[in-house]
């Protein structure tokens, strides 16, 4: 990859992870502050069920399906100079998303409790009907979500990446501050009213900036223009590859609903902090490297390609595999210095720290699809991550029926990473066979030296967790924190010392995107 792409994809890569990192901080406290108020029980559930679908939503049409088949087309149009068509394809997208979302949202308000009834079976008379009512308000945050996703893939496309990164931090700031003032009223509604206010804020706050790259909004839908043409053509196919991960919560959430009352959210608790690292690092490197991958594909570049792809990858795993250990090690003190306090007593605790270690075994293999995903939708190769994902989506199905006897909610948790982990194989293989030599023996060495780091790092974060436990009051919350915070510290200077020791290149390449960030324009 040239010089001047590496260091584009660095600083996206950097903004973005910083973007994503407060996010998922202030989603944290939303789910701090929700389940130190309400605890684990069937209101909660309640949320997590209804939340699942906006939520759903989000990441395909935000950060999946609508920016992965609208990138590569309007860039093109960008690329060579043709704006005028390209703004014809992106107001011919936006009008028909907003024709389908009107009717679809329409036709789900309408049967609401039979789609409910699809997703959590399980739940009691009482859980459904509140289910149904927070699952109708939260429609109005998928419309707004689905415009979103356009201003996102249309900013993206001129490699602005600030002011998406900026809607991201405001949405899950405005759910908890728009639910704590108005949860006393309306108890957990108030969250989700907070969800739709936080989706109309996030794209507010992109308005500017599509107006600054020179937004020309046309009332058309010209179906027969060729960009329009392309973008149907690849939309559903990425729909279904990138709904994997959400389709195979869906179905765990299913299951769950028959176990009994709260297993829903300390999964749903154990599956947040298992994504931190998948959302602040595998969709900020993939997000960067893909528009780069979609320009390396237009122009033919191969050997660029491959080298874009398998940095990426190679750096998601750098950084995720140890965040995995890490988490394993310190997945009790993790969830009690987050959430145990006020309703969430110390059997929430247990029971959701049973499903993270399960959920954390898949850690790689969600972070690592984000970029091979886009790999094939660069090539503009649909039909592949489909295959892909209909395997794997029947290999969790399988295995969940299979687990959920012996391990209870943790073999919902087992089958879902384990899934994961398929799928990632699964692209790396059909993607050798669909363009040869893919920087394989380069990935798996750099996977093994990682792995090594990342055990010899945890057993250390172990022993200092194990350390702290025995000398400090752990009834203190200030000392439940210190232990994690400590532990992580020790853990990140350990593993980058052990790193260097082996002469990983990855740690470099870590270094410069998170750096990128901080670092002063000369």
């Amino acid at each position: 990859m040239a010089e001047s792409q590496q260091k584009g994809v660095f600083k996206a890569a950097g903004l973005l992870m910083v973007a994503m990192f407060l996010s998922r901080i202030f989603g944290y406290v939303r789910d701090v502050v929700i389940y130190t108020k309400f605890g684990q029980n069937y209101l909660t559930d309640a949320y997590n069920a209804a939340f699942s679908i906006p939520d759903f939503l989000y990441y395909l049409l935000v950060g999946g399906a609508l920016s992965s088949a609208f990138i590569p087309v309007f860039s093109s149009y960008i690329a060579t100079k043709r704006e005028e068509d390209g703004w014809i394809v992106a107001s011919t997208v936006f009008n028909l998303v907003l024709i389908l979302m009107t009717i679809g949202i329409t036709i789900g308000i309408i049967f609401t409790p039979q789609l409910i009834n699809i997703l959590v079976p399980g739940f009691d008379a009482k859980g459904l009907a509140y289910t149904v009512l927070l699952t109708r308000i939260m429609f109005a945050q998928s419309f707004i979500m689905a415009l979103n996703g356009i201003s996102q893939g249309i900013l993206h496309s001129y490699k602005h990446f600030f002011s998406p990164a900026l809607g991201s931090v405001l949405y899950n700031f405005s759910i908890v501050i728009v639910g704590v003032l108005l949860s006393k009223r309306f108890s957990i509604m108030g969250f989700s009213i907070g969800v739709v206010f936080g989706a109309f804020l996030s794209l507010a706050v992109q308005i500017p900036a599509l107006i600054k790259v020179g937004l020309k909004y046309k009332p058309v839908i010209d179906l027969k223009h060729p960009g329009v043409k392309k973008i149907l053509a690849l939309i559903l196919p990425v729909l279904i590859g990138l709904s994997v991960t959400h389709v195979n919560l869906f179905i765990n959430q299913n299951l769950a609903s028959s176990l009994p009352s709260g297993m829903i959210s300390a999964m749903r608790a154990a599956q947040r902090i298992m994504q931190l690292p998948v959302g602040i690092f595998g969709v900020a490197v993939a997000v960067a490297v893909f528009p780069t991958l979609t320009g390396q594909a237009a122009n033919k570049q191969t050997k660029e390609f491959k080298d874009t792809m398998s940095l990426g990858v190679r750096t998601i795993i750098f950084i995720t595999l140890p965040s995995a250990v890490g988490i394993i090690a310190l997945r009790m003190p993790i969830v009690r210095a987050m959430f145990e306090q006020g309703q969430f007593t110390e059997a929430n605790t247990i029971a959701t720290t049973y499903a993270l270690f399960f959920y954390s075994l898949g850690l790689i293999g969600y972070s690592a699809q984000q970029v091979l995903n886009r790999v094939f939708y660069a090539i503009q190769d649909t039909k592949t991550p489909v295959i892909a994902g209909i395997i794997t989506i029947l290999v969790n199905i399988v295995l969940n029926f299979i687990l959920i006897k012996p391990l209870a909610h943790g073999g919902l948790a087992l089958a879902y990473s384990i899934a994961g982990l398929v799928n990632m194989i699964l692209l790396l293989y059909l993607l050798r066979v669909k363009i040869g030599k893919i920087d394989g023996t380069k990935m798996l060495v750099s996977f093994m030296k990682t792995l090594i780091a990342s055990l010899f790092m945890g057993l250390i974060v172990y022993l200092a967790s194990i350390f702290m436990e025995h000398s400090l009051d752990m009834s203190l919350k200030l000392n439940q924190i210190l232990q994690v915070l400590i532990s992580i510290g020790i853990g990140t200077i350990v593993y980058i010392i052990v790193a260097n020791l082996m002469k990983m290149e990855e740690a470099n390449m870590a270094s410069k995107i998170i750096m990128k960030r901080f670092k002063k324009k000369r």
